[in-house]
């Protein structure tokens, strides 16, 4: 009897075949047309947050990285700031508000919009409420510094002054500046939201709701018990990106107040301070230690409401 010869086979424990890597001819051709992206990331995103972050801590009259070292004396300075001060609450002020509002308004809107029986009556309302958001924020504030004009010549002192009221300087008086500024901007992203809120609306089970009404659950009980838990992780959306762009207030007070955030600084944002210092002033590095307070400020309130939203998950 002849005997054939039995390969040796090595075990392998991990049971991983090990895997040299090489770089082929597909892989440079796929980092060759990344290549511009990734450049257009590096020069125009990553460089200048460390650039920033560098400048920060210097004194410059320009973009020159060459500037005197002070430390942290420009964060130590905008801190001490009474006008750093009063931005920082004029934000939170038309932040709070346009978040609050913006997020109870599309709610209702998309709920009234989802209940209609008539589905090119969805249709319609859906593209009338979203018109808005396809304008830019120019147009939107030259068209309301019309609708708000101070005196009867404004669409809406003129209708005020028909029921007998007298004319309202909306962006003339201090006290009353700040909520125009709320109601132009729930009239410009309030589409966006209801179309969001719509579409998680599309997506709850009507299991649930048939459910609740075998057990005698009416509209608003199922509204309150079933429609606002199941679109929870919609409202933390909403509230973080609402944050986020509210903490970044500019270009509608900068249109309607200018740099000085007329009137009597009720305009002034974090932003349109920062903008002062950087290109009035020419304090760069002033204007980049601001944005640096800001960015922890943002990155501080949007990891709390995250960890918020977490601490509901585990007690439910």
């Amino acid at each position: 009897m002849s005997s054939t010869p039995v390969k040796k086979v090595h075990s392998n424990p991990s049971g991983l075949s090990r895997r040299k890597f090489r770089f082929n001819r597909n892989d440079w051709m796929g980092y060759l047309f990344s290549a511009p992206l990734i450049i257009g990331v590096l020069a125009f995103a990553i460089y200048p947050m460390f650039a920033a972050l560098f400048m920060s801590f210097h004194q410059t009259s320009g973009l020159s990285l060459n500037g005197k070292w002070v430390g942290l004396n420009n964060y130590s300075y905008a801190l001490q700031d009474s006008i750093f001060w009063q931005a920082l609450s004029n934000t939170f002020v038309m932040g709070i508000w346009s978040v609050l509002l913006g997020i109870a308004l599309s709610f209702i809107l998309a709920s009234m919009i989802n209940n209609l029986k008539w589905h090119l009556g969805r249709n319609f309302f859906k593209a009338v409420y979203f018109l808005p958001n396809v304008v830019s924020g120019v147009a939107t504030s030259l068209l309301f510094s019309f609708l708000f004009f101070p005196s009867k010549e404004g669409l809406i002192n003129f209708i005020i002054n028909l029921i007998g009221l007298n004319p309202v300087g909306w962006f003339t008086n201090p006290d009353v500046s700040q909520y125009s500024i709320v109601l132009m901007s729930l009239w410009g992203a309030l589409g966006y939201n209801t179309i969001i809120f719509l579409a998680g609306l599309q997506s709850v089970p009507r299991d649930l709701y048939e459910a609740a009404e075998v057990d005698g659950a009416g509209t608003y009980r199922k509204w309150l018990y079933i429609t606002i838990p199941y679109l929870r992780p919609i409202f933390v959306f909403m509230l973080i990106m609402g944050t986020i762009g509210g903490m970044k207030r500019f270009t509608d007070v900068w249109l309607i107040g200018g740099t000085a955030g007329n009137p009597g600084g009720s305009l002034m944002t974090v932003v349109l301070y920062i903008y002062r210092n950087a290109f009035l002033a020419s304090q760069m590095g002033l204007a980049t230690a601001v944005s640096y307070l800001l960015f922890l400020m943002i990155l501080m309130l949007t990891v709390f409401l995250m960890l918020l939203n977490r601490r509901k998950d585990s007690l439910d």
